[in-house]
């Protein structure tokens, strides 16, 4: 069983910045894809980005350019999403999931809201 948890959620003025973590144990993220959703309220959850086992990323269109997506090298548990340039259409519970062929993980999620 891989525990996810998610942190770094708060509330932030437009054009903020903000780090979500992520930390899945006890197994290392490497042997697993990671990724972000949200959901925002009254709307389904959505995919916003993702890692890959082979290191490759890629982003939901909206946040392309804004957010970031990263391993912590030196803390294999743990990744990140640096979002930069908040509006409030970000305004959203962020999750974190950790998956791969017959498992798949999710935390509880960290809520984020940016205030115009």
């Amino acid at each position: 069983q891989v525990q996810v948890v998610e942190s770094g959620g708060g509330y932030v003025q437009t054009g903020g910045s903000l780090r979500l973590s992520c930390t899945a144990s006890p197994t290392g993220i490497y042997t697993y894809n990671m990724a972000w959703y949200r959901q925002a309220p009254g709307k389904q959850r959505e995919f916003t980005a993702g890692l890959f086992t082979g290191g490759s990323t890629n982003y939901t269109n909206s946040v392309k350019g804004r957010f970031t997506i990263s391993r912590d090298n030196e803390h294999e548990h743990t990744i990140y999403l640096q979002m930069a340039s908040l509006s409030p259409e970000d305004t959203a519970v962020y999750y974190c999931r950790a998956y791969r062929a017959g498992f798949d993980f999710w935390g509880r999620g960290t809520l984020v809201t940016v205030s115009s």
